[in-house]
């Protein structure tokens, strides 16, 4: 951080050239809100501390104030922390102090404070110079192993001592004490917990690294707040673990009891978290003068060194139920803690859910293993080579005597000892357990280092007794025994897993309490999906990333040729680009042109009218970032239908691949990445299937392909990070717009020519026989634009006939002129993957289109709804449109302008008549101002024309 804020050198050139006030202010003002960010306002993950905490209890430990010593002046220990490490004045420190020392603020306490140091009434604690602090039992299980190279140290404020980075904590302080602060941009909010649970579940995940959420809230089922208090429901504690981000409502603990023969008292036991008792009870006082809870006729605090007791004595005819529910209404007997678990995670400000949290306690407790083994073995290496030479002097301690005696001086004898080669067989396999490299083996002779003569000319004649050889022989196996366990916590990952799930289990020990909040289900734990009444929506996304839901019925079905109506009030160029229908209680995969998949359900897209811009997507999902949503899939309302189901995923450039279905049902809100993308290719849809079903490829140059799904076409790809396959080998300029999924049906060439021609000329009669019975009804019925003379014929009998027209699908296709024609999907031949595929659609004429939009499959009783670059929208009943040969280049659907076209085509499940409006086969025309407000009725209310008919 001082490389930001450095001042400027006056001698320095670079300083001296001229900067724009907005680039000084911007870089000025980045590293101040860095400065804050990391160095003041954020708690770090690894030991749940704030920089001025994480001071306090080193300077703490390092004054020697600890839990077996006796109480010392809080100033002192507040001068060493300013003094030392913290610059940022006295007042700030006591108050960080104060409240690691208050019961009421932390599930458990860091500083065993002596004196005043405040209530819950919000009453400030005494000056510092009253106050007597030392550091409480838990805080040793924060600092230990703190000087065994266990955390980086960096320089202070004046470098003149130095400070740990972060404290080697033992069990998940971030979760065990909560944390609060408010930064630049950001602020964190996260509760208390309760330690046993907390350890336990870190125990879970150290066991089971793939536990799941749901795993680990078995045993954390919330939030536990020092003050106790009920949380109602758990929807907000869902959202909290899993997303960093929720809302968990409380509600203090109250009884209803007898007071006197004909009274009755609301007694408050526990009050929610970082409520001030005092100020409750003022507000409740404030309520009753002024007659907004009546039935209260005295309120006072009953509270003692047993216990918090809030005593609210009603009147004779007051009903107790009612005014506790007024109270909870109207004051903060009832409120929410808003949880924001913001904290830095390798120096970066991350929001992070409960299973983030507990990893990354766990890589860091690994990590302090791994540091203090390494150093431990440091040591005792260090002390075995001593040992390796006071065996070898007392393995020949008359040569040893004889040379010390004959030795003029101290550093002869040394160089005497160093010199002469002595018997190493005692110790030859210590020497290469403690890697010592001090030693010049020769054979089974050995040479000793400097520190080893030093030591045998520092021996007590004591220590050559019987006795005293046995207790050095005996500290040299102990040394190697340490050193073999060392090195097997060094290079076990499961050793060093044991290792912290044996210090978990010794602080849980220590510090676990029993659960102080209660958790409720019966206590408006309603979820918001009962309130939501089932129905159809239409679910629009813009080319710009806004996203709509719209009541279906908004939209009324129109004959083919109409003018269609305005679908959204737009600005500048943004247009409805995907569309889709789906129930509110659906769920709704979205996948980015990133290749990454995101889950909603749709009620919770925001509902606005068809004129309505909608909201951006990027509220919806943080996590897009600068990805644009290219495929959405409504998937089935029964989850059990799932199982079975399979994903096929199409590219622009022609790829396809095939995963399970339930490899998508877990999806984070940061996203999941579902395919993997070459560069300048996209998804263009996904959908799901069946084995056996057939894939069906269109492309904008009217190309399409149709193969079946098995394991030899389109094997099922294990893994959501691959590219796929082939689908259909493109021409240049070429690229598919459209998948979907037929199903397959076993039949010959010939029996697929004979239907087709049988097909048709029913179809013909019927529409012949509609013609003579309503003449008035204008229609086409040119020949076919194939010029294919379908007859009747072929070796077909009448029950084939039948079987094939009840598997029959019928495919429309609509080209950007707003022409399209329905075509049997007998007429589409199923092929191998991977080909140059088959026409789908003849575009010679431009006037009917110069690019297909969209090939998709519809049934009879349905609509479909086209939408244009300038925002129209229409809904055609597809019973309008005629099925024709496959490369016929079909009729009018919908009239569009000179420089206008066809962007987006959709199918609508419902049919909606609006005959009172319309009239029978009449269509409505309404054109909508985009600039209007789209709440004024004139603007989309009133038919501006009535027409019919098709182009011709």
């Amino acid at each position: 951080m001082t490389d930001l804020i450095d001042p400027p050198n006056p001698l320095d050139p670079i300083d001296q050239m001229p900067v724009t006030i907005e680039e000084e202010m911007r870089s000025s003002y980045l590293a101040y809100a860095m400065s804050v960010i990391v160095s003041r306002a954020l708690p770090d993950v690894r030991d749940g501390l704030k920089p001025v905490h994480r001071r306090i209890l080193y300077a703490m430990r390092e004054s020697g104030f600890t839990s077996d010593k006796p109480y010392r002046k809080s100033a002192r220990a507040v001068g060493d922390v300013m003094g030392k490490y913290h610059p940022h004045g006295d007042s700030s420190i006591y108050d960080a102090m104060v409240r690691m020392a208050q019961s009421w603020s932390m599930r458990v306490k860091l500083i065993d404070g002596q004196g005043n140091f405040g209530s819950v009434d919000g009453d400030s604690p005494a000056a510092m110079r009253y106050t007597e602090a030392r550091l409480a039992k838990a805080s040793s299980f924060l600092l230990d192993d703190i000087d065994r190279d266990t955390v980086d140290f960096q320089p202070n404020y004046d470098e003149s001592e130095s400070e740990p980075k972060v404290l080697p904590a033992q069990f998940p302080n971030l979760l065990v004490n909560g944390a609060s602060g408010i930064a630049v941009g950001m602020a964190t909010n996260i509760p208390t917990h309760n330690p046993g649970e907390v350890i336990d579940a870190t125990l879970a995940l150290i066991e089971n690294p793939e536990a799941t959420l749901d795993d680990l809230m078995k045993i954390i089922p919330g939030p536990d707040f020092p003050t106790g208090g009920i949380i109602m429901g758990r929807r907000g504690i869902r959202s909290a673990f899993e997303t960093g981000r929720g809302s968990v409502p409380m509600r203090a603990r109250a009884e209803i009891e007898d007071i006197r023969k004909d009274r009755q008292a609301i007694i408050v036991t526990e009050i929610p978290y970082q409520v001030n008792k005092a100020t409750l009870q003022e507000k409740i006082a404030d309520l009753v003068r002024a007659k907004e809870i009546e039935g209260i006729s005295d309120i006072r605090d009953e509270s003692d060194r047993s216990g918090m007791r809030i005593v609210i004595e009603l009147k004779r005819d007051a009903t107790p139920e009612v005014v506790l529910n007024q109270l909870y209404r109207f004051t903060q007997l009832q409120t929410s803690f808003s949880v924001n678990c913001l904290a830095l995670d390798d120096g970066k400000p991350r929001t992070m859910g409960l299973k983030d949290v507990l990893e990354a306690f766990i890589r860091f407790r690994e990590d302090v293993i791994l540091r203090r083994a390494r150093f431990d073995l440091n040591k005792a290496r260090d002390r075995g080579h001593l040992l390796v030479g006071l065996v070898i002097a007392v393995a020949n301690i008359d040569a040893v005597i004889a040379l010390i005696r004959n030795a003029p001086d101290a550093a002869t004898a040394r160089e005497g000892l160093m010199a002469r080669a002595w018997d190493a067989a005692d110790v030859a396999p210590l020497l290469e357990l403690i890697h010592d490299e001090g030693n010049v083996v020769e054979g089974n002779k050995v040479h000793l280092t400097e520190a080893q003569a030093r030591g045998i000319l520092e021996l007590r004649l004591q220590r050559l007794t019987g006795l005293e050889r046995k207790k050095i022989q005996g500290e040299l196996d102990e040394v190697a025994a340490k050193i073999n366990a060392l090195l097997e916590i060094i290079g076990s990952h499961v050793r060093r897993m044991e290792v912290m799930r044996e210090e978990l289990i010794l602080a849980r020990a220590e510090i676990a309490t029993p659960r102080m909040t209660e958790i409720s289900d019966a206590l408006g734990d309603q979820s918001d999906e009962s309130l939501i009444e089932p129905g159809q929506m239409v679910v629009t996304i813009t080319r710009e990333g806004f996203i709509k839901r719209t009541p279906l019925d908004v939209f009324r079905a129109q004959n083919r040729g109409g003018r269609g109506r305005t679908a959204a009030g737009r600005r500048g160029d943004d247009v409805i680009v995907r569309s889709f229908n789906a129930h509110t209680h659906q769920w709704v995969l979205f996948f980015s042109s990133g290749g990454k998949a995101y889950r909603e359900k749709v009620w919770r897209l925001p509902e606005a009218s068809p004129t309505a811009k909608g909201r951006a997507l990027v509220n919806l999902l943080p996590d897009l970032g600068t990805d644009a949503i290219t495929a959405v899939l409504p998937l089935p309302l029964n989850e059990e239908l799932w199982e079975p189901l399979h994903l096929v995923f199409a590219t622009s450039s022609g790829g396809v691949r095939r995963n399970r279905l339930s490899d998508f049902k877990n999806i984070r809100a940061s996203g999941l990445i579902a395919m993997k993308l070459d560069e300048g290719d996209s998804l263009i849809g996904v959908a799901t299937c069946r084995e056996g079903q057939d894939v069906f490829l269109a492309t904008k140059k009217a190309r399409c392909i149709r193969f079946q799904i098995t394991d030899d076409t389109l094997r099922v790809f294990a893994g959501r990070d691959s590219s796929g396959v082939r689908g259909i080998r493109l021409a240049e300029g070429d690229e598919v717009n459209s998948l979907c999924v037929l199903n397959h049906v076993d039949a010959s060439v010939e029996e697929r020519a004979a239907y087709l021609r049988a097909a048709n000329a029913k179809r013909r009669a019927e529409a012949q026989a509609a013609l003579e019975e309503n003449s008035e009804d204008v229609e086409e019925t040119a020949a076919d634009d194939s010029g294919e003379d379908l007859n009747v014929g072929g070796d077909l009998t009448q029950e084939r006939f039948e079987e094939m027209e009840r598997q029959e699908e019928i495919l429309l296709t609509v080209t950007d002129a707003g022409f399209g024609r329905r075509s049997s999907a007998y007429d589409y031949r199923v092929s191998g993957r991977g080909g140059l595929g088959i026409a789908n659609m003849t575009l010679t004429n431009p006037k009917r289109g110069r690019e297909v939009v969209a090939t998709l499959p519809t049934l009879d009783g349905t609509d479909v709804m086209m939408v244009t670059d300038v925002g129209r929208l229409i809904r055609v009943p597809v019973a309008q449109v005629r099925v024709m040969a496959r490369q016929a280049s079909g009729v009018t659907l919908f009239r569009v302008g000179d420089d206008e076209r066809v962007t987006s085509v959709f199918p609508v499940m419902e049919a909606e008549s609006d005959d009172e409006e319309d009239g029978e086969g009449g269509i409505v025309e309404v054109t909508v101002d985009p600039s209007a407000d789209p709440s004024d009725e004139a603007a989309g209310g009133a038919p501006e024309s009535e027409a019919g008919g098709d182009e011709g």
